[in-house]
């Protein structure tokens, strides 16, 4: 695969997740929840724009430099560690909805990460440009993945601390 061809897949998988999210916002009744859905369907948007100018870039001048990628989402390894300190908590409310919607948000996570993963490693020295994109959509997997433990069984909800461990 060349660079324009992985930077205009990367586009389509950015995309897709984007409009996931967003596209899932009204069928969540939690506020807090609508609003995770919310910030990481816009930092995707961020993704698709940043990309977008790759590619103008690319076919101006036959090259890319690299840019410092931002993202809302904290690195994975914090969001696991705040999840090791919640204690096992079962949820008495019923979260389908939310809890497909969070299903299908892990898988396309996955699947764009996984993307991500191969073009660092099958695009050599070009590849480097796609690790901070693998970076966050690894975040983005961890928050999704912290969601969905919560309605297994953690005490929290979409960033709402629904106990406390001091009682």
């Amino acid at each position: 695969m060349t660079l324009e061809e992985a930077i205009k897949t990367a586009i389509q998988y950015e995309t897709r997740v984007r409009d996931a999210y967003l596209d899932s916002i009204d069928n969540i009744a939690d506020e807090t929840g609508r609003r995770v859905f919310e910030v990481l369907g816009n930092e995707e948007q961020g993704h698709i724009d940043h990309l977008a100018s790759l590619l103008a870039q690319w076919k101006r001048s036959g090259k890319v430099s690299p840019s410092k990628l931002k993202s809302v989402v904290p690195a994975r390894e914090m969001i696991e560690e705040g999840m090791k300190k919640l204690d096992e908590h079962l949820s008495t409310r019923d979260y389908g909805t939310e809890r497909e919607m969070l299903k299908k948000a892990l898988a396309m996570e996955q699947e764009t990460a996984s993307f991500y993963r191969r073009m660092v490693r099958e695009l050599k020295e070009e590849g480097g440009l796609f690790a901070r994109f693998l970076e966050i959509e690894e975040g983005h997997q961890a928050i999704v993945q912290a969601e969905l433990d919560y309605l297994n069984r953690t005490g929290t909800f979409f960033d709402f601390q629904e106990f406390n461990l001091e009682h």
